[in-house]
């Protein structure tokens, strides 16, 4: 497997991760309006109801799906377009999705708060550390 490939998989990961989330939310949404008495227009504004616990964190999930990995998508282009061969960006990508996947899988069934902060702190300084090696390797090449 090239390295190319090997940076792609893990954007490719987190970009199907952020879709299923996405649809698994969506279909969430016609549960809490059929079953639970959701008022439609309660999504025109996202004011007037309270969300059931079950749709809430799967839609936070899905936001968060949709804040701090955009960074990461860029670390990750920027590294192809650069045509960088490093095998330890490839450890910090795979690590990146294996948090977010944990992270996934925490918030959005036992969601206690102190096991997602530590997974989510520790996609943070993977994310952190790409951006510092990116940031060196910038400053050290002419």
């Amino acid at each position: 497997m090239t390295q190319t490939t090997m940076l792609l998989l893990p954007m490719l990961g987190m970009i199907f991760l952020t879709f299923g989330v996405m649809m698994w939310m969506l279909k969430l949404r016609y549960q809490a309006i059929r079953e639970d008495g959701l008022n439609p227009n309660y999504f025109k504004l996202y004011r007037g109801a309270k969300l059931p616990d079950y749709l809430a964190k799967v839609t936070q999930n899905y936001e968060n799906l949709l804040e701090m990995p955009i960074l990461f998508y860029i670390a990750m282009i920027l590294l192809l377009v650069l045509r960088v061969n490093d095998s330890l960006f490839v450890i910090l990508a795979w690590g990146f999705l294996v948090s977010r996947l944990i992270h996934t899988y925490i918030h959005t069934h036992s969601n206690k708060v102190t096991y997602r902060k530590n997974v989510f702190i520790t996609s943070c300084f993977i994310l952190v550390a790409i951006w510092v090696k990116i940031s060196i390797s910038v400053m050290t090449h002419p």
